[in-house]
């Protein structure tokens, strides 16, 4: 059991970055071990494609690495974290949406956010759930697409989501509105016989009736190129 002793002695991530900037060789990988898994999520989520999700995390960690020098705590670290993983994951999506990719490559991609031991495991038809709200997710244009990962998906409040992708909250709240809206005629058979009113979500965010049904995560996705772990 923990002591407030204990507790005291835990460096906050803040102490763990200036510990890294002052040439501590072990802090950044600490700082990696507390936060991959939820950059994952969203990397893996906003890109729908597991090798370009890695990617996209290596990209970010290598320039958060890199970057910690020019931190000033204006932000949580865990905000500017998601920031620059979120800006990777865009200029990867606009560079992949500039090469056409075939159905057949889509669907194959589609299949990949499925474990197979949590294929297996899921009924036919939930499987096809998840598979249909991600292509459907895959429609939105990239900006649309982030917002709505970190607020119906992801958990972040409106305002957490606008610190973590740089801009004003009506920015966030105009690009989940219009996300969802576009959304809206593709995933409405989703949502079950109820006609989605109480949409099943741990999320802090997610309005009845207006929010992207939940999809599963990976349970296992593999070690992250650099992330020190799996992520």
């Amino acid at each position: 059991m923990s002591t407030d002793s204990d507790k005291a002695s835990t460096p906050t991530d803040a102490d763990l970055l200036a510990l890294h900037v002052k040439g501590d060789p072990d802090a950044f990988g600490e700082i990696v071990r507390r936060h991959r898994d939820r950059l994952w999520a969203v990397a893996l989520r906003t890109l729908g494609d597991r090798e370009e999700a890695a990617d996209a995390v290596q990209d970010a960690l290598v320039s958060a690495y890199r970057a910690a020098h020019s931190f000033r705590g204006q932000s949580a670290v865990t905000t500017w974290l998601h920031r620059i993983t979120v800006n990777a994951c865009l200029d990867r999506a606009r560079k992949a949406a500039s090469r056409r990719t075939s159905p057949v490559a889509e669907t194959e991609r589609l299949e990949q956010l499925l474990d197979p031991e949590e294929s297996a495991a899921l009924p036919a038809e939930r499987e096809d759930l998840h598979r249909e709200l991600l292509r459907a997710l895959r429609t939105l244009p990239e900006e649309q697409r982030a917002a709505l990962v970190l607020v119906d998906m992801q958990g972040y409040s409106v305002a957490e989501a606008a610190d973590i992708l740089d801009v004003p909250t009506g920015t966030v709240k105009s690009r989940c509105s219009r996300g969802r809206a576009r959304l809206l005629p593709l995933v409405t058979h989703l949502r079950g016989d109820d006609g989605g009113s109480n949409p099943t979500s741990g999320g802090r965010n997610r309005a009845q009736g207006t929010s992207v049904p939940p999809t599963a995560g990976p349970k296992g996705t593999g070690a992250v190129k650099g992330g020190g772990g799996r992520a």
